[in-house]
């Protein structure tokens, strides 16, 4: 039985992230780094395939969470018939050591409790071989990995037979148990166990301090804050690369294939994040996340791909876990991801946003990197023209798409800008004809005929949420009439329950759900149009589908009423981020990507 998406919680330490169920289940957990193997992978299979529990022993109870105030510091409270009991999860930060933090209180009555450790390693795939030092340590090992579990206040049992440890113990008002679960290799000492009320504590104040940084405000504060701790939250420090979800495989269809490892950073989330942090105050996040993507295409100029890892490494695989059964079912389960190396057009105009976003906040570059952006040009200019395979990575489809040619087009027209105004050294002048030969083709093939709208591909009857990027992107105004009937064809073809699909290929968009960045999209066009009360009532309705805890995923399953999709996904809160700031200050500039 497989817990809704939404039944979760994220737990980061700014290198790698755990999901915590409503039932106090551990469910993902992927040490050291976010695309590491996970040692808990119930998530996408059965208990058997890992996970660590901390609730209640046995009969009714009910559950209600939240984070701690500007926080990633996690609480769940239990009700039972027998008392109530509060659980409190964090990951300490601030230092390359990886420990989950466990403390359980009990708030009244006598609650019987279990604890389940049950690791497994290599994605589910192998258990551990356990040594007990004392009845409060015990330590999980599986080839190089190790896994170190402490609790000093109740007695640890360990089950060799079923590779886990248990403990039973219960629970009286005033009463508390701290577990502490660490991660180390063979080769190295395991780091010192952290000390829980401190860890808490400090924990708590490292995320409130960094939140008090944001400059939004406005109706949706709360909202737009948990966005913004999501996005940190999914960075890795150590490099400032931001990955695009924590998991991997969490399906776009129940029961379907489209199930992809995002654990890596694309290189279109790029620009929506680099604007969203400058113009929420966070620079210094934005510079780190520019070095990172500025690291990753020099290291591999001689062909820009989609999606790097989060040290700039090139991910040139993907394999199938075909031990694992998937979320609902859904296979294959897949590590790694072979849209890495597909030929994605538009990912060159969304690198040169970046840069672009950076010198318009006054980020300095060097001149290497305009050199860089040069050469970049001059690549464009001889395949703007090829078909690609497009933002969505399509694997059946090889054409000519107009969300690709659009952002060959973004891609000239912001050099062209940088050269203007910082006074730079281009041939701006051949730039301007091949950017407005890109836009003549754009108009000519890229329009249907009769409908006056944009179309998906070129010669095709059907319409794509990714067009909703053209006014965003400055390309037309949101009130050109190709715009408007770009609108009204993805209303007619794509919407149904006031959201809608990115695509429909076949009956595609009658079984996918429903995609939230592309909603937030529709937002910002309604927006610019003027349509000002749809905007605002449809982003509304978008923030109120956030599970308990703020966190969204990549689409919205409008029959079963549940997020699908790898979660939380950083697109959609980049996008909630954005169309807040545009509702609120009625800027364009918090929408468009200038």
């Amino acid at each position: 039985m497989f817990r809704p998406i939404d039944d979760y919680a994220l737990l980061s330490n700014l290198r790698c992230a755990a999901l915590v169920s409503r039932a106090g289940s551990v469910d993902w957990f992927c040490p050291g780094r976010f695309d590491a193997p996970a040692c808990f992978a119930a998530l996408l299979g059965t208990a058997d395939h890992g996970r660590w529990l901390i609730g209640p022993a046995s009969g009714e109870l009910s559950s209600e969470r939240h984070y701690q105030t500007d926080t990633l510091v996690l609480e769940t409270l239990f009700t039972s018939p027998l008392g109530q009991v509060r659980v409190t999860d964090a990951m300490p930060l601030g230092a390359n050591d990886c420990h989950l933090v466990r403390r359980v209180e009990g708030l009244s009555g006598r609650v019987p409790m279990r604890m389940l450790c049950v690791p497994r390693f290599g994605y589910g795939r192998h258990p551990p071989v356990i040594k007990q030092s004392s009845d409060s340590q015990i330590l999980f090992q599986c080839g190089s990995d190790r896994l170190r579990l402490i609790c000093e206040d109740a007695p640890l049992e360990v089950d060799h037979e079923g590779a886990l440890v248990r403990a039973d113990f219960e629970l009286s008002a005033g009463q508390q148990r701290d577990f502490v679960l660490s991660y180390g290799t063979a080769d190295e000492a395991f780091p010192s166990p952290p000390l829980v009320q401190p860890t808490l504590s400090q924990c708590a104040a490292w995320w409130r301090e960094w939140i008090s940084h944001h400059n939004y405000r406005g109706p949706w504060e709360e909202p737009v804050k948990r966005s913004l701790i999501t996005l940190k939250a999914l960075t890795y420090e150590p490099t400032g690369g931001m990955v695009a979800a924590a998991t991997s495989s969490l399906p776009e269809v129940p029961g379907g294939e489209a199930n992809y490892d995002y654990r890596y950073c694309w290189i279109r989330d790029a620009a929506f994040a680099v604007q969203a942090l400058l113009n929420s105050g966070y620079r210094s996040e934005a510079c780190t996340w520019r070095d990172w993507l500025l690291k990753a295409v020099h290291q591999h100029d001689s062909h820009m791909h989609a999606l790097y890892g989060v040290d700039g490494s090139i991910i040139d695989y993907e394999e199938e876990l075909h031990w694992l059964p998937g979320y609902a079912n859904s296979r294959p389960v897949r590590n790694g991801n072979a849209a890495s190396d597909q030929y994605q057009l538009d990912v060159r105009g969304e690198l040169l946003e970046v840069l672009h976003l950076a010198r318009d906040h006054g980020i300095h570059l060097s001149d290497d990197i305009w050199q860089l952006q040069c050469e970049i040009l001059e690549r464009l200019e001889h395949c703007w023209h090829q078909p690609d395979e497009g933002i969505w990575e399509f694997r059946t489809i090889y054409d000519h798409l107009t969300h690709s040619k659009v952002l060959s087009w973004t891609a000239f027209d912001r050099c062209i800008r940088d050269a203007e105004k910082f006074g730079l050294e281009a041939p701006v002048e051949h730039w301007k004809r091949i950017r407005r030969d890109i836009r003549e083709d754009i108009l000519k093939r890229g329009v249907h005929p009769q409908g006056g709208y944009f179309t998906q591909r070129y010669g095709s009857n059907n319409v794509d949420a990714s067009l909703l990027m053209i006014p965003l992107v400055g390309f037309l105004p949101a009130d050109d009439p190709r715009v408007k009937a770009t609108v009204a064809a993805i209303e007619k073809e794509l919407m149904s329950g006031g959201l809608i699909h990115r695509y429909r290929v076949g009956d595609q968009a009658n079984v996918e759900g429903q995609f939230l960045p592309c909603c937030f999209w529709l937002v910002d066009n309604y927006w610019l149009m003027g349509r000002r009360d749809e905007a605002r009532s449809m982003f509304e309705h978008l923030v109120s589908l956030s599970n308990d805890v703020g966190l969204l995923s990549e689409e919205w399953d409008p029959r079963n009423r549940q997020l699908l999709g790898n979660f939380p996904q950083a697109l959609t809160h980049l996008a909630l981020i954005s169309s807040a700031r545009l509702i609120t200050t009625g800027r364009e500039e918090d929408a468009m990507l200038p």
